[in-house]
């Protein structure tokens, strides 16, 4: 079983204005996929709370995967890109790629997204978008990969040949 954090990175929500569908969208598809949730927060959009939160789950809470839904479009409080590449050790550039081009064949509005993925230390991270739509259709397209992707980063799989 992989643990998980999940971060919901929005003003509103983090002030109890804004419900986190997003969030939930997130924590119903893992846990039927069979993870388990260790933390998951809303914070607001400051690229130095996203960095605390990110390094706390992956130094202190050994997470094995953490999940960030918002912050990833062109509005300036949009900042969670920047604070992911600031916490990574080792990009992972294709899991985030991988999501953008599948989700353009859902909508042309996908190459906006700024969302980037990579790991830091023992800890895969990935953005993904901030809509609960665009969450599941991200995890429903990904999330098999990324679990292979995991046990290749903890040692519970050593190839990724089929």
């Amino acid at each position: 079983m992989f643990t998980v954090g999940i971060i919901t990175s929005s003003d509103k929500g983090s002030k109890g204005e804004r419900e986190d569908l997003s969030g939930k969208v997130i924590n119903e598809i893992v846990t039927t996929k069979g993870y388990k949730v260790v933390r998951q927060v809303i914070v607001p959009d400051e690229e130095e709370e996203l960095i605390k939160e990110m390094k706390y789950m992956a130094d202190e809470l050994n997470v094995d995967l953490i999940l960030t839904t918002g912050g990833t479009g062109f509005s300036k409080r949009d900042v969670t890109p920047e604070a992911s590449m600031k916490v990574f050790t080792r990009v992972a550039n294709g899991i985030a790629e991988a999501i953008r081009y599948n989700n353009l064949s859902i909508t042309p509005r996908a190459m906006l997204s700024r969302a980037v993925s990579g790991i830091r230390n023992n800890t895969l991270i990935v953005n993904l978008p901030g809509s609960p739509k665009a969450v599941r259709e991200s995890l429903d397209y990904a999330l098999d990969s990324i679990h292979h992707g995991l046990e290749i980063l903890t040692g519970r799989a050593n190839e990724c040949a089929r």
